[in-house]
């Protein structure tokens, strides 16, 4: 009979715990970033040192452009027209470059982690 009484308490408590995952997720800033004319806008993000963040990465031209940064360790492809989150592990202080892989000649940026 105690584990009948347990069961609806840790049910409860389980509710709970993933109703916080969702307000912990939304405590992430979210910069935005667009890609047109292989161009990335704004070129720089500035951002709190040792913190989470994630980009919301717009692509305004027609074809599909890499996001590739070996300096922040992270690629993602996002197709023409498209938008793509793309999340970020807390930095150190310091610079972070970015590009654009199939436009690495225009589309360049930078991270600054103050």
């Amino acid at each position: 009979m105690t584990i009948s009484i347990l069961r609806p308490a840790i049910l409860a408590a389980a509710c709970i715990a993933c109703a916080a995952l969702p307000a912990a997720a939304a405590d992430v800033q979210t910069i935005e970033l667009t890609l047109k004319d292989h161009k990335f806008s704004p070129e720089t993000i500035e951002v709190p040192a040792n913190e989470r963040f994630q980009i919301k990465l717009t692509n305004a031209d027609a074809t599909p452009d890499e996001f590739d940064s070996t300096d922040l360790r992270v690629e993602k492809v996002v197709g023409g027209g498209q938008t793509g989150i793309i999340r970020i592990q807390p930095l150190v202080p310091g610079r972070y470059m970015f590009m654009g892989e199939y436009h690495a000649a225009t589309a360049r940026g930078i991270v600054v982690a103050k």
